[in-house]
This record gives C-alpha cells, sequence and structure tokens, in this order.
C-alpha cells in the first residue's frame, strides 16, 4: 500500500482535476509541435518579412552612419565616399546583387545604376561626387537618398504600405503611389469581387438543392449527395482543366447554347470573369451545400405544420419559421465558401483572363518569379487579416461558429 493510503489522507480533487485536464494536452503535445514546427513557425517568419528588411541597414553601415550627420535631401561628399567604400566592400563580399535587388523594389530602376556605381566604387582613387552621380543619376535626386534613408532602419512600414498603394513621401509623409503603379487596391477589390460572385451563386444553387434533398426519399438525397461530392474524387487541376474544354468556343457548352437557342452566335468564356465564376462555383457547391444541409436536416417538419394550422401563410412560415433556422448553415456556408475563394490560384490561371488573376496569383508570382519575398509577406499578411477580420466578425456579431455546425 502506498503510503497515501497508509495514512488515510486522500489526494484533493483540485490537483485530480489539474491532472485529469493536463492528460489529454500532454497526448497531443508531439502533434502540436509537429504542427508548430511545420506550419506555425514557417508562416510566421514569412509573414515577419513584411515588416523586417535588414539589407540596405548591412550593406550600408557607414554610409547610414555618415548620414546621421548630414540634413535631408543629396548629402555632401563624405557621405559618397562612405557610400563608394561601402559598395567596394559589399563587390568583394558578394552581396551587391542582393543590395541592387532591394533597392530597385523600393526605387525601381535602381538595380542597373546600382551595378554600374558598384564597378566605377572598385576602382582606384576612390571616385568623386560627381562621377557618382554622372554614373548613377538616382544619386543626385532627392528620392534616390529617400530610398536609402528609408532602409537604414531593419523594421519598415514600406512593403506594407505598399500593399495599400500608399508610400512614404520626401517630405515624410504617406502620400499615393502614381496611378500608373497602383495596382494592389484594384486587384484586392478584384478579388474580394469575385469571391462575392460565387458565393452568391453557390448559394443561388446549393439553398433550393439542399431542401429539395432534405424532403425526398432518403435513396434519392444520398444519390444527389454522391453526385454532389463527385468533383472531391478528382484533384482540383484536373476539374480545372476539364473546364477549360467545356468553356472553349467550340467547347460543349456553346453547342448546348446554340442548340437550345439561347444564343445565336457562340460566346467567348474562356479567359473571362464569367468563366471564371462558373469554373469557380462548379468547385465551391459543395462546400456552401454541406452546412446548409446539414443545418436543414435537423429542422423539426412539426413546427411549420404548427405555424401553418395557425393561420400562417406559406411564405410567412418560410420566412419566420424555416429561415431562422436554416440561417446558420447559410451563413456557414457562405463564409466557407467565400474565404475559400480569396485563395483561389490555378482556376485564375488556366480559365480567367489576364484582368482576372487574383491576390494569390501575384503572391506567387513575387515568391516564384521576382523573389521579392517582402511584398509577397506584405500581400499574404493584408489578406491573412482581412480572411481573420471576416470570420471573427461572423462568429462574434452574427453568433455563427463553424465548429460547431453540424
Amino acid at each position: 500500500m502506498s503510503s497515501i493510503a497508509m495514512s488515510g489522507v486522500k489526494p484533493r480533487a483540485g490537483a485530480t482535476d489539474r491532472s485529469d485536464s493536463l492528460r489529454p494536452l500532454a497526448l497531443a503535445a508531439p502533434l502540436l509541435l509537429l504542427l508548430a514546427f511545420s506550419f506555425g513557425a514557417p508562416i510566421v517568419l514569412l509573414l515577419s518579412r513584411a515588416v523586417y528588411e535588414p539589407t540596405i541597414a548591412n550593406a550600408l553601415p557607414h554610409t547610414i552612419a555618415a548620414l546621421r550627420n548630414d540634413s535631408a535631401g543629396v548629402p555632401a561628399e563624405p557621405v559618397f565616399r562612405a557610400l563608394a567604400d561601402d559598395l567596394k566592400t559589399d563587390q568583394a563580399a558578394g552581396a551587391i546583387y542582393e543590395f541592387a535587388k532591394t533597392l530597385n523594389t523600393r526605387l525601381p530602376g535602381a538595380r542597373s545604376q546600382v551595378l554600374r556605381l558598384a564597378r566605377l566604387a572598385g576602382q582606384d582613387p576612390a571616385p568623386t561626387r560627381e562621377a557618382m552621380i554622372k554614373a548613377a543619376p538616382l544619386l543626385g535626386e532627392d528620392q534616390g537618398w529617400t530610398a536609402i534613408r528609408s532602409g537604414s532602419n531593419r523594421f519598415t512600414s514600406f512593403f506594407l504600405l505598399s500593399a495599400f498603394d500608399l508610400r512614404w513621401t520626401d517630405q515624410g509623409t504617406i502620400g499615393t503611389v502614381p496611378a500608373d503603379q497602383a495596382v494592389f487596391t484594384r486587384v484586392f477589390g478584384r478579388t474580394f469581387l469575385i469571391a462575392t460572385l460565387v458565393t452568391l451563386a453557390t448559394l443561388a444553387l446549393a439553398f433550393p438543392l439542399a431542401y429539395v434533398m432534405t424532403n425526398v426519399r432518403p435513396v434519392i438525397a444520398g444519390i444527389v449527395l454522391v453526385l454532389v461530392l463527385l468533383p472531391f474524387w478528382t484533384s482540383i487541376l484536373v476539374r480545372t482543366a476539364a473546364w477549360t474544354v467545356i468553356l472553349q468556343k467550340y467547347g460543349l457548352l456553346n453547342d448546348l447554347l446554340l442548340w437550345l437557342g439561347m444564343t445565336s452566335d457562340r460566346l467567348e468564356l474562356m479567359y473571362s470573369r464569367t468563366g471564371l465564376v462558373i469554373a469557380m462555383t462548379h468547385i465551391q457547391l459543395p462546400f456552401t451545400l454541406l452546412p446548409i444541409y446539414s443545418v436543414m436536416r435537423a429542422v423539426q417538419t412539426s413546427q411549420l405544420r404548427a405555424a401553418q394550422s395557425l393561420g400562417a401563410r406559406p411564405f410567412t412560415v418560410f420566412r419566420r419559421v424555416y429561415l431562422p433556422q436554416v440561417m446558420p448553415g447559410v451563413l456557414a456556408g457562405c463564409l466557407l465558401t467565400f474565404i475559400l475563394c480569396l485563395g483561389y490560384y490555378i482556376t485564375p490561371v488556366l480559365v480567367g483572363g489576364a484582368s482576372d488573376q487574383l491576390i494569390s496569383n501575384f503572391i506567387a508570382n513575387y515568391v516564384n518569379v521576382e523573389l521579392n519575398w517582402e511584398m509577397a509577406a506584405a500581400l499574404s499578411f493584408v489578406l491573412l487579416a482581412s480572411t481573420l477580420g471576416l470570420y471573427v466578425t461572423m462568429t462574434r456579431y452574427l453568433g455563427l461558429d463553424l465548429f460547431k455546425m453540424g
């Protein structure tokens, strides 16, 4: 017998409850650690690059130190000498290309001038201020030194401001970028617009279909459910590729419309917003249907019959009794579809036109083509914040919880 049993002392109830509550956490600890290192940490590291960019500060330590003793605008000769020394050091260390690329993101066209200036700085004797301005005209302009000064701080708001088509002006205030460079607000607006159109389209199809499924025999409802879930058996790439065949000018959909007499000429559905919405609606339909169907099945028909027996008209029964009970499923399905549409990438590439690319396409381009991880991180941060804000709003003010659906 244990000493506790021998002494007749029983364990405290609080200690037992605490031990019982910690046991499931200990069992899940390996999975939580795996998620933290394989999923959480990479996301945090990526998003941190939206505000942390030390390349310019690391590449120009002497220049930044000299700028602290100089006034705004184009600096004096000592700053240019420090810049020449820094560029010579960067050229020898192989860091000049990364610095040129980083400065080019803040000041388009700076890369070639920086590389030319680095070659000049490596010569003996050291180049003069006039020679350096001649080799790199950006050094003779206020905006060139504004870009360098803004990069002297390792923590920056440059990329987050750029995600909203904003920038720091030479006067130290926040202003809009030129109209020909204002891209991201328009792309974010397009992304949310297409997500809204697809959500409304899936709702228009899913609500009546779910209602029919709850009012037919279980065998028929099961068959319909299998047909709805059938696209899940293939990858999204295959489904999207199938729509490229259907939506072509001489594809199946145009043939059907002509045969039914609904159109007199073939429609341009490929590489258009209409075709993109059609393809995304087909892919997202199950995500809207299933939450609505699961809630509709729980509605008791006796309540509807009771309302009718009390004299309520069919539309009143639907609006006052049926719709409030199924609304959580409707909101859950729409929210799920809307959030998933915000991150679409493959379907806009294959079906949408050049003016229908979503924000995820720009993020992928910055990662895979331009290697501008900072701008990709800034766009990802804005998209993630928008998604989380939408979810928190729905769950807090509308009383919706996706984890309790079904």
